[in-house]
């Protein structure tokens, strides 16, 4: 191991809040908050435990909008996160990456914390204390900034987590064996502080990092808890986190919060991504099985933690796309919360271009200049155009079936793009195309399900 010289602190962490701890802790104004943003993710699973998921412009938001955040900035984060997933499945190129019953929980879009995917609010140690925390499917290590940051620590919504004030937390050392899994996890070696305590370094790629201590605490999600919960106290965090406290990782590691919990409520997660009018949830543990319809994962030897699948078809308007049936594994394909705009292998997205183009040009849509990574764009917004039906269709006939606000994004009061890129290395499912949706990860029987109509 690498021998760092960084001072001991200790740290902690708690998941889960009631509805009324929630509204309280997010400082949202009772009249305006109604109890549908808190509460929505209850029918899915009574026994769970849910945590809910709010649009930063939903009266439940935990924080008002970002004012330096705007679609540009969202756009140009995403860009980084895409060269970035590039990068990993790159395996010439890792070393790059080196740098210094059921849970449920709500989600919201991380707009109100200056990033573009979604956010939970949290908590952690005894006594608990809550956190607004990026949730990324396409990350193993849980951490959150802890105080006092002795190198260094991004703005965040409130202040960082004081080790101190936890009873259960505990350091752990380098011998122990989640410290050996972090190479696995964050690839990137672990390290040894002189007191002997284990140090993390969490790296995605695009600059972005955290460094710190490798802790354990319980953590407890709603009312399920879980002693011994081990995660990152961050001590230099720099990068495109926004103004969250950290990040929960939920890739398929025996470090992700999916893994930690998955012995006591099962080895599956499920979330709706809300708009602003709607709720949204995250939840660990058991699922209706009988909402979904479900695409088996794919199994890669490129990460064997990220979620891959099989995209089998796309149409626009009930026509499939006059493309090969092998242009749509030209690139292998990811399902991601943190990737905002869906990224196509270059001919299927060519190929749904220019059929949205001509759909919409034949309904009288004036086409307007490309915006940032998104090069077909139209003159009016989203609700004045009439948007062709997108169908996303993957192995074994589970779907994506996209309203116009999956399909389209308004970038200005007076245009509107294609929400799709072409994919590079990787093509992925991005967080505006499964806005709305159910999506079940059960890694137990290696599958993904959608069901329409998640949020409510």
């Amino acid at each position: 191991m690498k021998k760092l010289f960084l001072l001991l602190l200790p740290c902690c962490f708690f998941l889960g809040l009631t509805a009324a701890a929630a509204a309280a802790d997010f400082g949202v104004r009772s009249g305006s908050c109604s109890s549908k943003f808190l509460d929505k993710a209850r029918h899915l699973n009574r026994s769970g435990v849910h945590v809910t998921l709010h649009h930063p412009r939903s009266p439940c938001s935990p924080a008002a909008p970002s004012p330096d955040l705007d679609l540009p900035a969202i756009l140009n984060h995403d860009a980084a996160r895409v060269l970035s997933l590039d990068a990993r499945l790159d395996k010439s190129a890792r070393s790059s990456l080196a740098r210094p019953s059921a849970v449920a929980a709500p989600l919201s879009p991380g707009s109100a914390v200056g990033v573009g995917n979604y956010v939970a609010r949290i908590g952690l140690g005894t006594p608990s204390r809550s956190f607004s925390v990026l949730v990324d499917t396409g990350s193993s290590l849980s951490w959150i900034q802890c105080s006092p940051c002795r190198v260094s620590c991004h703005p965040q919504v409130g202040r960082p987590f004081d080790p101190a004030a936890s009873s259960t937390y505990h350091p752990l050392p380098c011998s122990a064996a989640a410290c050996d899994s972090l190479q696995e996890a964050t690839l990137n070696p672990s390290a040894c502080s002189h007191s002997g305590v284990c140090i993390y370094e969490a790296s995605y790629g695009d600059s972005s990092f955290s460094v710190g201590y490798l802790s354990e605490d319980t953590l407890t999600f709603s009312s399920a808890s879980l002693p011994g919960f081990v995660y990152g106290c961050g001590q230099d965090n720099e990068g495109l986190f926004g103004r969250s406290d950290g990040l929960i990782g939920l890739a398929r590691n025996r470090l992700s919060l999916l893994s930690q919990f998955a012995p006591s409520v099962g080895n599956s997660f499920a979330y709706c991504l809300p708009t602003d009018s709607s709720a949204g949830y995250l939840s660990l543990g058991s699922y209706d099985s009988d909402r979904f319809a479900f695409t088996p994962l794919q199994s890669s030897t490129l990460d064997d933690t990220l979620y891959f699948v099989r995209l089998a078809g796309v149409s626009v308007a009930g026509q499939a796309l006059s493309v090969s049936e092998a242009s749509y594994s030209a690139a292998p394909t990811i399902i991601d919360s943190g990737t905002v705009i869906t990224r196509l292998p270059r001919e299927v997205y060519s190929s749904l271009s220019a059929a949205v183009t001509a759909a919409l040009k034949g309904r009288g849509a004036v086409p307007a200049p490309a915006f940032s990574i998104l090069d077909t764009c139209f003159r009016g917004s989203l609700r004045r155009l009439a948007v062709p039906a997108v169908e996303m269709v993957f192995q074994d006939g589970a779907a994506l079936r996209l309203a116009a606000a999956n399909v389209m994004i308004d970038v200005d009061d007076a245009t509107t793009c294609l929400a799709f890129a072409p994919a590079g290395r990787v093509a992925i499912i991005g967080n505006k195309q499964q806005e709305t949706y159910s999506v079940v990860y059960d890694v137990g029987r290696s599958r993904v399900g959608f069901a329409a109509g998640g949020c409510g």
